[in-house]
């Protein structure tokens, strides 16, 4: 029997109506899904808050076994699994891979959290055992997009539950199966008991819900930075945590005594992997005058190189864009750049839903594509002449999400980084790496620093009360 039957899925309690789940390469159907409004998440909430309170007085080796099962489980729904990441989100089967094994991993990293030391013995002043202790925060609220749906909703989603919390889950309704139902179902199998997992697919309204409700004590937010301020405003107005993973326009730095084709193979990797729909996405490559010209002449024939196609029914290395919105701002500012005078060395056109990758060379500070974020397959090529330029250049701009730098000299490579402020930096690597044992986050516009992954979990789904215990009760003055 299937983990995911369309055939057998029912409205539930959800208010918000229905909602196809379409496959972008076509335009197909594949099933339904009913949407949450903001009602439900009071009635949801209440839930969660009451099967909340029995699982965080669970022995933990009991929720580590729960998140080592689904763990394994993405295993052994594999192939279910990534049909429907490549049919729903438009991934390349090695894409939906990759988001299953990363998938594992956050379980299995989830797992071990919960066994991890508590708190810490304080010295004190006063005759008393003093010490912190870690205590769930209570009910979580996730809210994950649609570029990579199934990684973005379990890194939170796993160790939240792992340390006592129960989740209400809010994915894009676009990628409400791959990034909602299809982990509730991994979990469910897992041993999950009932009532801790609430998958809420819904616009923005239900959204504003779930950030305001008050029994929500701590928010996960990823996606776009106009979205993350409102979502940051409201949790500061109700005094709750926000954890915001948000946009990037993220610079990879070639310098001189780069290897060139080495450079150009990260690149193309970097701006072109799942058409670019990922925060990290290699957005402005900067390169030493001494290499731009056959940089952009070798980046460009990798372009022109790369097959774009229906990931479902062929073999190809770009899937489609996630719909019409999202392709029609990426068309825009290709050709607003080019109107402003860049020159679109390859791609800039498309059929359908699916964009060519596309290289725009002559990017400056006039230049859309190089100024904003894109989120789709373009690579705007800029040069610079001198180091500080480099830094000034990569520095520049609203966001700090990731850094690549590509250099025969690491030691150089790494201080270089260190005059660009960002929350990720990789030497002689592009900008889009994940692991589940490391932090993840971004400063400034890319959101409030590294609150995903490893030991920041910790942080980010606990909260830290001071305890302290006499033997005989305290006397005052008064």
């Amino acid at each position: 029997m299937p983990l995911l039957d369309p055939k057998t899925w029912q409205p539930g309690t959800l208010s918000g109506g229905e909602s196809a789940v379409v496959e972008p390469a076509t335009g197909d159907r594949l099933g339904t899904v009913t949407l949450a409004s903001p009602d439900d998440i009071a009635a949801v909430s209440a839930t969660a808050e009451a099967a909340q309170r029995a699982w965080a007085a669970t022995p933990y080796p009991v929720r580590a076994g729960v998140l080592r099962r689904a763990g394994d489980l993405f295993a052994t729904h594999a192939d279910e699994l990534r049909e429907w990441l490549v049919r729903e989100s438009g991934s390349v089967p090695g894409k939906a891979d990759f988001e299953l094994r990363i998938a594992a991993q956050e379980c299995y990293e989830a797992a071990a959290l919960a066994s991890r030391p508590t708190g810490q013995v304080l010295a004190s002043a006063e005759p008393r055992f003093s010490c912190t202790r870690r205590v769930p925060a209570g009910v979580v609220g996730v809210v994950a997009p649609f570029n990579v749906p199934l990684v973005l909703a379990v890194r939170s989603v796993a160790p939240a539950l792992a340390l006592g919390n129960a989740v209400l889950l809010k994915p894009d309704p676009r990628t409400a199966v791959c990034g909602g139902l299809a982990l509730a179902a991994v979990l469910a199998e897992a041993g999950l008991p009932e009532g801790l997992l609430h998958v809420l697919p819904g616009g923005a309204a239900a959204g504003q819900a779930l950030v305001a409700d008050e029994r929500i004590r701590v928010i996960s937010f990823t996606g776009s930075t106009g979205a993350g301020r409102a979502v940051g405003e409201t949790a500061g107005r109700c005094l709750k945590r926000a954890h915001l993973e948000l946009g990037g326009n993220s610079a990879l730095v070639v310098l001189a005594d780069a290897d060139i084709e080495a450079a150009v193979g990260q690149a193309t990797w970097g701006s072109f992997f799942h058409q670019g729909q990922i925060c990290m996405t290699t957005s402005r490559h900067l390169v030493h005058a001494s290499l731009y010209e056959e940089y952009v002449e070798r980046l460009a024939a990798r372009a022109e190189s790369l097959t774009v196609g229906d990931p479902y029914r062929e073999e190809v290395h770009l899937g489609p864009v996630i719909d019409k919105a999202q392709l029609a701002r990426i068309d825009a500012l290709v050709k607003a750049s080019a109107v402003r005078g860049a020159r679109v060395a390859a791609g800039g056109r498309h059929q359908d839903l699916f964009y060519r990758p596309t290289v725009i060379a002559d990017a400056g500070d006039h230049t859309p594509a190089y100024t904003e974020e894109v989120f789709g397959p373009v690579a705007p090529v800029r040069s610079f002449a001198t180091l500080d330029e480099a830094a000034a250049l990569a520095a520049a701009g609203p966001y700090g999400l990731s850094l690549g730098i590509v250099t025969a000299d690491t030691a150089l490579g790494l201080e270089l980084a260190d005059r660009i402020p960002t929350g990720i930096a990789h030497i002689n690597d592009q900008t889009v790496n994940d692991e589940a044992v490391a932090p993840f986050g971004g400063l400034a516009a890319s959101g409030t620093g590294a609150r995903f992954g490893g030991e920041a979990n910790l942080d980010a789904f606990t909260e830290l009360r001071w305890t302290t215990v006499r033997r005989e009760p305290a006397g005052h003055p008064f």
